[in-house]
């Protein structure tokens, strides 16, 4: 862990330098964003330190650690910070070795509920904050830039940075809150709009609907009259047609019955002449 320690030392020395210069060349908008990177390595370098101390307080208690089985609550909370940073380290992976063996010794649902910051689990706050991944306070990065141009000896004033520093999210949009404004009142003119125009065409529809209803009614009557003309007359050429064939069919039937009487008279006649002559004949015989 030293050495990590002292590697870490080194880069955050040749940071410095680099933002100093960055200051001292009016380059203040890349100093801004380099000094995060400041931070996050000094909170790392912070939680090395912490875990180290964890670490050797474990070691001389580790014949606690075998005399007992369950984990004892004085080291409780060394022993769940170093499972809690052991996947958060990557320049120290033998804390990735010690976590399998409190693992091996404690069961996965303890390594689980530390890893994972689950109520009751004494992971200690600073080891939490320093290794969570957030941005830094503008209070923060501005305390660093001023002791960094301290520290080099450059006059640099730093009312522009904490201005830019003060600033809202929606100021260095440059003015994304006009462009919403002026997008809900176009919105809000278009809609009236709309509305306006669907509102007249609904009253041309209903102007046009009653000018049709009453011109509906009004010829209505016409219609019906008309037909009504139509329908008798049809009915009487009908009525007409009907009794005109009726009288037909019956004087033809009159006549034909007519002929049939007089034929069968003639008939009858005939047959009481040949009757009479044939009496007459057998009285003179």
């Amino acid at each position: 862990m030293k050495l990590v320690q002292n590697k870490r030392e080194v880069q955050l020395n040749n940071m410095r330098k680099e933002i100093a210069q960055f200051l001292q060349n009016g380059e203040e908008a890349i100093a801004r964003i380099r000094v995060e990177h400041v931070i996050r390595e000094l909170n790392i370098w912070d939680a090395y330190e912490i875990l180290e101390l964890f670490c050797e307080f474990v070691l001389a208690r580790v014949p606690i650690l075998d005399s007992q089985r369950e984990c004892p609550p004085e080291l409780k909370e060394a022993i769940a910070s170093i499972i809690f940073a052991a996947p958060r380290c990557s320049d120290l992976p033998e804390l990735l070795q010690i976590q399998s063996l409190f693992a091996a010794k404690y069961g996965k649902e303890f390594i689980s509920a530390a890893a994972e910051l689950r109520p009751d689990t004494s992971v200690n706050r600073a080891i939490i904050e320093k290794l969570s991944v957030r941005a830094p306070s503008a209070e923060e990065k501005l305390s660093l830039l001023k002791e960094i141009a301290q520290k080099y000896n450059l006059e640099w004033d730093p009312s522009s940075t904490k201005a830019e520093f003060s600033k809202h999210h929606e100021d260095l949009l440059d003015g994304s809150k006009k462009i919403r404004n002026q997008t809900a009142e176009s919105q809000s003119t278009t809609g009236s709009y709309v509305n306006s125009s669907r509102r007249n065409e609904a009253h041309t529809v209903t102007s046009t609907n009653q000018n049709q209803g009453i011109q509906h009614l009004q010829a209505t009557p016409l219609l019906a009259s008309k037909k009504t003309l139509v329908d008798s007359v049809k009915t009487e050429h009908l009525v007409t047609n009907t009794t005109g064939d009726t009288r037909k069919d019956t004087n033809s039937d009159i006549l034909e019955k007519a002929r049939a009487a007089i034929a069968s008279a003639e008939r009858a006649s005939a047959a009481a002449r040949a009757a009479a002559k044939l009496v007459k004949v057998k009285s003179g015989v």
